[in-house]
């Protein structure tokens, strides 16, 4: 093109736009966006908390209605993270406006956590194939102190999803990689996000007295009061003109609930932090392995006296929460309906065999009819990217952790004979090589007294301490000897049981161990025996209920000396270091049962993870393997014990 081409082109260009020469001629102007109006929204809120590792489905036992109606015990798959995966996918589909979140604890509680890969690498993973919209610090967020938090961060955001970590209320120390002067942005007190051209806000809170006392944080890392913090955060959502708030909390439902009438301009609380299960009344029908512990969603009353809906979605990526929350133009809650999902498989089965043609039908139809219970494939792409860390596992499984040179003998119930029919005589589970040495009838097992102690060494070394734990005689299945692998130890205590803290008295402690007596003698089972670590005691057995345990003793850690308890103090607390089924009542055990919430703080680590890490602690042989070895006899909770007459 010529240059004259060029300047007629031009010349015409310039007609046809009016550009000539007159700069008079104002250019024009874009004109301001102007944001939307307040409007109605709809808005759909998918949501899990806890699932603790839990990576993998789990099996479940569900009373469901057969052919002739009547409920029978079936067997079904449930949960697992690619059951999740597939459940928002669906659920999000059918939803013009929808959130995702997590309301933490996604780390600690299986063998993915720390054993298949870096800490918490196939959480971030599975969590990012979901890619949430926010994430709220949980205590066990924690668990490995403010640089593996970071670290954990780090892989959530590797890859395209960079899923917000939340929390207004936690202050990260100056030493901390998490400080803001060194990771800014890494936790944000909140994020707000637009649906159909509305903001809304939402505002994390992390529960603050037990994650200080309980998991650890760096020791200048702080966290406030969570309704102070909380307040504060949402007032400045407020005044920037979100008027749609969702507190992401992980603070326990009871919290929630408590805390919910204080606050204002909180719409929605999205909890964690309790595993509680909320749903209908006809969930109990159903025989879950826990009750629902109030209605999905829990309709409340805020400060300001507008309506607060809180949910929560039990553990285990066994639910998802799907929450349905009509707000109108002001930003008010007008309706909030919603479902727990819990998420199942259809391979359902009676014992080990598939139930018949016809039962299998009626039970379709029960599942279908509950309204709750759904039927979910897992997604195959989450399936995949589990893939390479469960074969870690499995190969973890496989592996030699330790060696036990002398068989560490099996018992539940001190005491008895090979020749004895009482229905509490457990003679039978040590070789004929244990019996013949005579200390499991004198004092009881070896495997269930290590137990015992490795969770307190444990304890007292990364869960905030512990005064003296109860490990139940049938909670440990089988002894050890030789080369151990780790499929061998979790072996041991195999039922997947998170631990709990609790405070109790001396009286309490002395009822506990009572109740466990009671369980034994009186009712007949084995399994309650109660072994303990940190305290010692004899055992009368011909005694009346209440009255078979004495010269109950208390070790001091700091003289390194044995004490009797004073029974007659009700004040002075000890810390319980115990199972979730005993703390729960399990083995009979109602003392525990019936304390206060404020004396009951689930720690919620697993007892295997748990066992594991003290065998590691152990000294090693020329090989570099952990040697585990018998206790010394002043370890054993049971001094002496008298059978019944």
């Amino acid at each position: 093109m010529t240059i004259r081409t060029i300047f007629a082109a031009t010349s015409i260009a310039c007609l046809l736009a009016a550009c000539g020469g007159d700069d008079s001629t104002p250019a024009p102007v874009t004109p301001p966006v102007t944001p939307p109006a307040a409007q109605p929204l709809a808005l759909t809120i998918l949501h899990i908390n806890d699932h603790h590792s839990n990576l993998d489905a789990s099996s479940a036992t569900l009373a469901l209605a057969g052919a002739d109606g009547t409920r029978k015990n079936v067997t079904v798959p449930m949960g697992g993270f690619a059951r999740v995966k597939t459940a928002i996918d669906t659920l999000a589909k059918d939803s013009a406006n929808v959130l995702k979140l997590h309301a933490g604890d996604a780390q600690t509680g299986t063998l993915y956590f720390n054993r298949a890969g870096a800490t918490g690498e196939p959480d971030a993973a599975m969590m990012n194939t979901v890619c949430f919209d926010a994430f709220t610090l949980g205590n066990h967020e924690f668990d490995k102190g403010d640089t593996q938090l970071k670290s954990f961060i780090d892989l959530l955001h590797a890859g395209s999803c960079k899923t917000p970590a939340l929390s207004a209320n936690v202050s990260f120390g100056a030493n901390s990689t998490l400080a803001p002067s060194r990771a800014p942005d890494y936790v944000k007190p909140s994020v707000v996000i637009e649906r159909d051209g509305q903001k809304i806000g939402i505002v994390g809170l992390t529960i603050a007295a037990k994650t200080k006392a309980s998991s650890s944080p760096d020791t200048d890392t702080t966290f406030e009061d969570e309704l102070t913090a909380g307040q504060r955060e949402v007032n400045r959502l407020r005044a920037s003109g979100v008027n749609k708030i969702i507190l992401m909390s992980h603070i326990g439902y009871n919290y929630d609930v408590e805390l919910a009438p204080k606050f204002e301009g909180v719409d929605v609380i999205v909890g964690g932090d309790s595993h509680t299960l909320l749903g209908p009344t006809n969930m109990a029908a159903y025989k879950l392995s826990a009750t629902a512990g109030g209605a999905y969603p829990t309709r409340l009353t805020g400060k300001d006296g507008k309506t607060v809906c809180v949910v929560q979605a039990w553990e285990y990526s066994r639910v998802v929460g799907e929450l349905k929350v009509n707000f109108d133009a002001n930003g008010d809650v007008t309706s909030c309906t919603g479902t727990p999902h819990v998420l199942i498989g259809d391979d359902l089965k009676i014992g080990t065999a598939a139930v018949a043609a016809a039962d299998r039908t009626a039970m379709l139809a029960d599942i279908a009819a509950s309204g709750f219970l759904r039927l979910t494939v897992p997604d195959a792409s989450a399936v995949a990217v589990l893939a390479p860390f469960k074969a870690k596992v499995d190969a973890f499984n496989k592996t030699v952790v330790a060696v036990a040179p002398d068989e560490l003998c099996s018992r539940r119930v001190p005491g008895g004979s090979a020749t004895s029919t009482a229905k509490w005589n457990d003679f039978g589970r040590s070789s004929a090589a244990c019996n013949a040495l005579g200390d499991v009838t004198r004092r009881g097992g070896d495997i269930q007294q290590i137990v015992a102690q490795a969770f307190l060494e444990v304890a007292n070394k990364n869960y905030g301490g512990a005064d003296l734990t109860l490990q139940s005689g049938g909670g440990v299945r089988v002894p050890l000897q030789g080369d151990i692998t780790a499929g061998k130890a979790i072996e041991v205590v195999p039922f997947g049981n998170m631990l709990w803290r609790m405070n109790v008295t001396a009286p309490e402690i002395k009822a506990m161990l009572e109740d466990g007596m009671e369980a034994t003698y009186g009712a007949g089972a084995t399994g309650p025996y109660p072994y303990t670590g940190g305290a010692r005691f004899d055992v009368d057995a011909s005694q009346p209920k209440g009255m078979r345990i004495s010269n109950l003793e208390l070790f001091n850690s700091t003289t390194n000396t044995w004490r009797l308890l004073n029974l007659s103090d009700n004040t002075t607390m000890y810390k319980l270091f115990v199972l979730s089924f005993n703390a729960t009542g399990g083995d009979g055990y109602t003392t525990l049962s019936s304390l206060p919430v404020g004396r009951r703080l689930d720690i919620g680590v697993l007892d295997a993870d748990v066992f594991l890490d003290y065998i590691a602690a152990q000294a090693k042989n020329a090989a570099g393997l952990p040697v585990l070895k018998k206790l010394d006899p002043s370890k054993f909770s049971t001094k002496s014990v008298k059978d019944p007459a």
